[in-house]
């Protein structure tokens, strides 16, 4: 419900009217500007803020004749005006109002954006907390590696939402740029400190050096800084995803009272939400290439981007609204299975625990080619064992591979069996916990 209610927040400013309103008040900003300038009379300028208005159905049946859209709106403007009229549009070419107005429809949409990053920083950060110390395994090529943390997994999350977020703040500054240069960019009809005045009474910086309409690397630096977040956005959907594996079964998305995951089969949870997040975010990436494409317009203008913006622009905005909200969602209400993590954190029989063991023999003068050799024999016969189904764990909690070590006369003429013992304590892994979390959660705070 929230992910629908927020869908529709960010859609209210990229429908039609939407878009007529913000060409509206950039026009309305220009006269502004005239009057000040005192090009035009104060009273006129007064009657055109006040009155002049638009209508959708107005402006379409105008279009179905002219062909051309800035120019309906310009004529239905112009018929809720008198006299005054003649003052609207005044010395500017249709991409002033155009760029100009997608200029505040980019940036209140971008706020939005920025707004749910910060909500779903928010979320990892408390869910990190809680997990400080939940152990669990850390896997490389999806094969057990050794003991971490679900609270640093969420840490990382944490700062790399932080990096977007930092890029997201970077982007607006880019983007919350508009223009009143007139054809050609040549300023002619207009002069500089009218676009001047227009911008600052729209919150945005004039295009320094515009030709005819507002560059075009502005709006794919947008397309690309939405995609790499929707691309790690998805990593944290995919490690979702596996973490519920039935083979895994770690984590899992919350499963609703009622809610059925198979029509077929009746007891499948599936990772539905974590796999929708990961379709939006190739849509989202998808809108890059067309945005790239549009810098290299011909000579001072064309159409080319027009089109291409009419989709991507508002799709990739509410994509990515929805799909913040989404894995906030997600994060927000993840069931977290701690004794799940400790029996796979144990399948492997103490196996996680090599490379403490190969780093002790080198401080009691073993070559490092040596204790490899001793360390990854005896994990090899703990490889062996498992795949001949035998217990990891022994009848008084001791691993596999604890007792192959121990048993392992060149390794007991190097170590204690106090010292290959200590070895095997999870507290070493997570002795470090604390100082990573006040670099992440500091730094970002």
């Amino acid at each position: 419900m929230v992910e629908r209610y927020a869908r529709e927040e960010m859609s209210k400013n990229w429908t039609q009217h939407a878009r007529y309103a913000a060409w509206l008040e950039v026009e309305k900003a220009a006269v502004k500007a005239w009057a000040k300038l005192g090009k035009i009379p104060q009273d006129d300028a007064d009657k055109i803020v006040k009155n002049a208005t638009f209508s959708v159905e107005r402006i379409e049946e105008i279009e179905a004749i002219t062909k051309h859209d800035l120019i309906a709106f310009n004529t239905s403007v112009s018929e809720s005006l008198g006299d005054e009229s003649r003052w609207f549009h005044y010395g500017m070419t249709s991409s002033d109002a155009v760029d100009t107005g997608v200029a505040l429809q980019m940036r209140d949409s971008l706020n939005i954006v920025i707004d749910d990053v910060k909500m779903l920083m928010e979320s990892i950060k408390k869910r990190a907390e809680e997990h400080k110390f939940t152990l669990m395994v850390g896997r490389s090529h999806g094969i057990h590696g050794e003991p971490i943390t679900f609270g640093l997994t969420l840490a990382v999350w944490y700062d790399e939402v932080a990096r977007h977020l930092k890029n997201l703040e970077e982007t607006m500054e880019v983007i919350s740029v508009g223009q009143i240069s007139g054809a050609m960019g040549n300023f002619a009809h207009a002069p500089l400190e009218l676009e001047e005045l227009a911008m600052e009474e729209l919150g945005l910086k004039p295009e320094p050096c515009s030709n005819q309409v507002v560059h075009r690397d502005r709006y794919a630096r947008l397309a690309t800084t939405l995609a790499l977040l929707a691309s790690s956005i998805e990593k944290f959907a995919v490690q979702v995803r596996h973490l519920q594996r039935t083979e895994v079964y770690e984590a899992e998305e919350y499963f609703a009272k009622g809610q059925k995951g198979s029509s077929a089969m009746p007891h499948k949870r599936n990772p539905i939400l974590t796999e929708n997040i990961t379709g939006l975010a190739r849509m989202i990436r998808a809108y890059a290439n067309p945005a790239m494409e549009n810098v290299a317009l011909w000579h001072e203008r064309d159409i080319s981007h027009s089109s291409t913006e009419r989709f991507w622009l508002p799709d990739a905005f509410i994509t990515t609204d929805f799909m913040l909200h989404r894995m906030n969602n997600v994060i927000a209400n993840l069931t977290v299975m701690p004794e799940n993590m400790m029996k796979n954190l144990n399948q492997t029989g103490g196996l996680v625990f090599s490379q403490r063991v190969l780093l002790e023999l080198p401080l009691q003068g073993v070559s490092r080619e040596d204790a490899y050799k001793i360390v990854q024999r005896n994990a090899m016969k703990v490889w062996d064992e498992i795949k001949q189904g035998k217990p990891t764990i022994n009848e008084k909690g001791e691993s596999l591979y604890l007792n192959h070590l121990l048993a392992d006369d060149e390794l007991r003429s190097k170590l204690s069996e106090e010292e290959i013992r200590e070895c095997f304590n999870y507290e070493y892994y997570t002795k470090n916990v604390d100082a990573i979390f006040n670099r992440v959660f500091a730094k970002n705070s």
